[in-house]
């Protein structure tokens, strides 16, 4: 493909790299740091001054529109709100000081008592909807309520949160909903927090706001275990924003996004939302999602908002792409401002991407660039990005400025590692784990495995190399690289597996559990009510696989990655069973241990007809 990748407002990539005596490597971004924010509501303040009429965040209004929130509106019901918690005595040294805890998901509301919140210096724990909608025994829930131990929780729909909001002990715990009250349950509306008119108290609380105070505790459960409370200090989250600004060349119009990343994870929360605040955008909520059912929602919306960057799981692009495909006034809506796509979860399959710059080029004349970034709940996220245009999808980058990034041996592998203002403090009243999750030198240990592209031109950036711990050998005692052969089996599907299961462990050859991407199945049936037992059993969808495994083992031969064989799976992952981490990793060696039964089916012989057999 000739075409011209659209340009971009965006920094040279440039990388200072030191190799030291004991293998480690040291990677530094030259590019200067600009000066952060003072704290993570100056922005909105800011934009409410410089911009007041301009959309801060748009909301969809049932089936006649959307709901928009401007920044002067947003900042005085922000400074109302502060002024509801410090008059309740919820702020520091109140009758009532403690946290506050959000159950629901993202809303217009959910911002603005989030930042009415932070405004007050109320600590805000926004928590999965899983814990509360998913689970059957709201462990995971009972667990970070008595560890934070709040004094306000916010719900959007009282009746859908009241099983939740029951299994706790609520004595002393404000509720407050937008919609249906609870039953049975004391709860104020939200509006309530929206009648008292601000005074001198609210300014004294915005000044007493350092970069040490804490902002937010973002819940990670990692690998193993209940949650971990990550300490989200205004020093972090405004540095990783500034980190994100000074990859810019120079200061260019609001963007436009729609977004439906959770505010309870460190992506949705702090480079979407915070991120789209601190230089003045708008964000619109999307009310869909990447799974069957809800991403129609998504391209209803797409229909209607043209964003001027998008970023989305590569499964949602294998289910966008045919709706873009047959339908050019759809497609150029989408494409009249992009100016940038990003993906994240696994790498985008080649074929989706070519299929994406076939349009880009239909209705533009250019290629868009895929951008994306790597990092972690306890790093603000942002720690790499690719912000150059390239056709090698599945790159974790260069180092934003500002911070030190180290690759240090472990075992065979390269781990991530990093230094500076954008790393947490540590996990809330867990000294234990924060002792653990840093080096002797004080860099936090992301777990990831990394390597250069290029060694010897190690501006190409990093490439992910899997997590340290997943590995595993063969009977021959051939080590695999799990985490690497997840993101290519992923790959290999073609959009058809979410998520994959790698296994093999003491066994003679690689195979894979496949999590279904049921829409992206259907599509490819042309049935869009076939049940999942009727998709993992379905010739063209197995043959679909099988074709891409092939292709994949062309290029992968050796033991350690070639894949013999592959099954899907009709239950998703289990986060009430630990098989789901907050940071969006299946938990393999969980995942493994509870599916044993599926392993021994994947590696029967003679296998069954819905194993694929390479």
């Amino acid at each position: 493909m000739n075409a011209p990748f659209k340009e971009l407002n965006l920094k040279p990539r440039k990388v200072e790299v030191e190799y030291r005596d004991d293998g480690s490597i040291i990677l530094r971004n030259p590019h200067p740091l600009m000066e952060p924010h003072a704290n993570i509501v100056a922005p909105l303040r800011k934009w409410a001054s410089e911009r007041p009429d301009h959309t801060w965040l748009a909301e969809r209004d049932g089936a006649v529109g959307w709901r928009h929130l401007s920044y002067k509106a947003a900042n005085d019901s922000v400074n109302r709100i502060a002024q509801a918690f410090i008059t309740r005595g919820y702020g520091p040294g109140g009758v009532n000081e403690g946290a506050l805890m959000i159950l629901s998901g993202n809303s217009i509301e959910h911002a603005l008592i989030k930042y009415g919140a932070i405004m007050a210096r109320v600590e805000v724990a926004p928590i999965s909807r899983s814990y509360s909608l998913l689970s059957s025994d709201f462990e995971k829930l009972k667990y970070v309520f008595d560890l934070i131990e709040p004094k306000v929780i916010f719900v959007q729909d009282g009746a859908m949160f009241g099983k939740a909001l029951a299994a706790l002990d609520l004595d002393g715990v404000d509720v407050v909903h937008v919609t249906n009250p609870p039953e049975g349950i004391a709860s104020t509306p939200f509006d309530d927090f929206l009648t008292e008119a601000p005074t001198s108290a609210v300014e004294d609380s915005y000044s007493a706001i350092t970069f040490d105070t804490v902002a937010i505790y973002m819940f990670t459960s990692g690998s193993t275990g209940m949650p971990k409370a990550v300490i989200n200090t205004h020093r972090m989250l405004a540095v990783n924003a500034a980190q994100a600004r000074s990859m810019q060349k120079q200061e260019e119009d609001p963007p436009v996004v729609l977004s439906w990343l959770p505010w309870n994870h460190t992506f949705g929360a702090n480079s979407v939302l915070h991120g789209i605040t601190t230089v003045g955008g708008t964000l619109y909520l999307d009310d869909g999602m990447p799974i069957p059912g809800f991403f129609e929602k998504t391209i209803r919306n797409l229909k209607e908002i043209s964003p001027s960057t998008y970023s989305n799981v590569p499964a949602a692009f294998g289910v966008l792409l045919p709706e873009l495909e047959v339908d050019d006034d759809f497609a150029a809506l989408f494409f009249k401002n992009l100016k940038s796509l990003s993906y994240g979860g696994a790498a985008l399959a080649q074929d989706l991407n070519d299929r994406i710059q076939k349009l880009a080029v239909k209705h533009t004349g250019e290629r868009i660039p895929f951008l994306t970034g790597y990092g972690a709940t306890e790093t603000s996220p942002l720690v790499t990005t690719v912000h150059w245009a390239t056709e090698r999808m599945g790159l974790l980058g260069l180092p934003v400025p500002g911070l030190t990034l180290k690759l240090a041996p472990v075992g065979d592998k390269l781990e991530v590692r990093v230094k500076g203002d954008l790393v947490t403090p540590g996990y809330y009243k867990r000294p234990d784990l924060t002792a653990k999750a840093f080096d002797e030198e004080g860099f936090y240990r992301l777990g990831d495995g990394a390597k250069f592209v290029d060694p010897e031109h190690p501006e190409e950036g990093l490439v992910f190399d899997g997590r340290v711990s997943e590995d595993f050998k063969l009977d021959t005692g051939t080590w695999v690289n799990a985490g690497r052969l997840r993101v290519q089996a992923i790959e290999a599907s073609g959009g058809l597996m979410q998520d994959a299961l790698v296994a093999g462990l003491d066994l003679p050859y690689v195979g894979v559990l496949g999590f279904t991407n049921l829409a992206a199945c259907r599509a490819l049936m042309e049935s869009p009510d076939a049940t999942p037992d009727e998709i993992v059993v379905n010739e063209k969808v197995l043959n679909h696989i099988a074709e891409g495994l092939r292709r994949h083992n062309k290029h992968h031969p050796g033991s350690s990655s070639r894949i013999k064989r592959a099954l899907l799976m009709t239950e998703p992952a289990s986060m009430d069973a630990g098989e789901l981490t907050d940071k969006g990793y299946i938990n393999q060696s969980t995942s493994l241990a509870r599916r044993k039964a599926l392993v021994d089916k994947l590696y029967a012989e003679p296998p069954g007809n819905d194993v694929i057999a390479i």
